[in-house]
C-alpha cells in the first residue's frame, strides 16, 4: 500500500473522504468531487456500496474514467438497479433508506450549515452568484449522515454563512428537529484538505477530530471564521496511498478533470 510523498490537496480530500464511507451503505452522490469519491471507495474500499443519484439512477456500477458533465449520462447509469426518476430518487432518503450524502459547500459554519447560492448582498442582488442548491437540500435534510466536502481555505468556514442553501444542525442542539427534518439527521463530517472535522453530540457544534500527518491543529483553526472544537485525541490523517493515487490517476481520472489541484508533500 505505502503513502506517497507527492499529492494534490484534492486527492487527499477524496481519500478521505472515500475511507469514511462503509460497506453494503447506501451513499447519496452530489456532482463533481462526490462522484469520483464514491467511484474510489467501491473500487478499493466498498464494493458493495449503493450509490444514488438524484436524477433517478439506484445502485450503477462505476465505469471509469470519470466523464465530465455527465450527472445523469451513461456512466452514471451503467447496470443500475433501477432507473427511476428524480421524484422517486428522493422518496428514498425521504423514507429513510439513504445512509450518506455527499456534497460540496461554498461556506459552512460552526454547525455545518451550508451556502452554495451566493456572496454578499442578499438573494435579488448578491455581489457574486453561484450554482445553489441543486439537490443539496434534500441531501442534508434527508439523510442519515451527511459528508461535506470543501478546500480548506479559512473564508470558507464562517460564524454565519452568507445564505442558508442547505441545513445542517442550524442553530443548535433541536434546531433541526423544530424545523421539521426527520431526528438523528445531520451533517456528520467536514473533509478538507487539512482536516476532518466531526460535530460535537451535545452542542452540536464543529469539532476537528483528525489533522493531516505533518500538521498541527494550529496551522489548521488559524484563519477560520469561528474556533472548532478540539477532540481530546486526534486522528492522524495519512496522506494517499500508492493505490489510492494509481486509480485515480491511471484509471478514475487520467485527465485530470476533479483531481487536480495545489501540489502537497508529506513533511519528512
Amino acid at each position: 500500500m505505502g503513502t506517497v510523498a507527492e499529492f494534490t490537496d484534492t486527492e487527499f480530500m477524496i481519500c478521505s473522504a472515500a475511507r469514511i464511507l462503509e460497506d453494503k451503505k447506501t451513499v447519496f452522490v452530489g456532482w463533481g468531487m462526490p462522484q469520483v469519491v464514491a467511484i474510489l471507495a467501491e473500487k478499493l474500499y466498498t464494493p458493495n456500496l449503493v450509490q444514488i443519484f438524484e436524477f433517478g439512477a439506484l445502485g450503477p456500477q462505476s465505469l471509469t474514467p470519470f466523464v465530465r458533465g455527465t450527472m445523469g449520462g451513461p456512466s452514471n447509469v451503467f447496470r443500475s438497479l433501477q432507473w427511476t426518476n428524480m421524484n422517486w430518487a428522493f422518496s428514498y432518503a425521504v423514507t429513510g433508506h439513504i445512509d450518506y450524502g455527499m456534497i460540496g459547500a461554498l461556506q459552512v459554519d460552526q454547525y455545518g450549515n451550508i451556502n452554495s447560492t451566493l456572496l454578499g448582498g442578499n438573494y435579488a442582488r448578491p455581489k457574486r452568484r453561484f450554482p445553489g442548491s441543486g439537490g443539496g437540500n434534500e441531501v442534508a435534510s434527508l439523510c442519515w449522515k451527511t459528508l461535506i466536502i470543501l478546500k480548506h481555505e479559512p473564508r470558507r468556514f464562517v460564524l454565519e454563512v452568507d445564505f442558508l442553501t442547505s441545513p445542517g444542525y442550524l442553530d443548535g442542539p433541536g434546531a433541526r428537529e423544530k424545523a421539521g427534518l426527520p431526528r438523528g439527521t445531520g451533517p456528520y463530517r467536514v473533509v478538507t484538505s487539512k482536516a476532518l472535522f466531526g460535530f460535537d453530540e451535545e452542542t452540536k457544534q464543529m469539532k476537528l477530530v483528525g489533522v493531516l500527518k505533518g500538521l498541527k491543529p494550529e496551522q489548521v483553526i488559524q484563519g477560520m471564521g469561528f474556533t472548532p472544537l478540539v477532540a481530546e485525541k486526534l486522528v492522524e490523517l495519512e496522506p494517499p496511498t500508492a493505490d489510492e493515487i494509481r486509480m485515480l490517476r491511471e484509471e478514475i481520472d487520467p485527465s485530470g478533470i476533479i483531481i487536480r489541484g495545489e501540489k502537497m508533500r508529506v513533511p519528512r
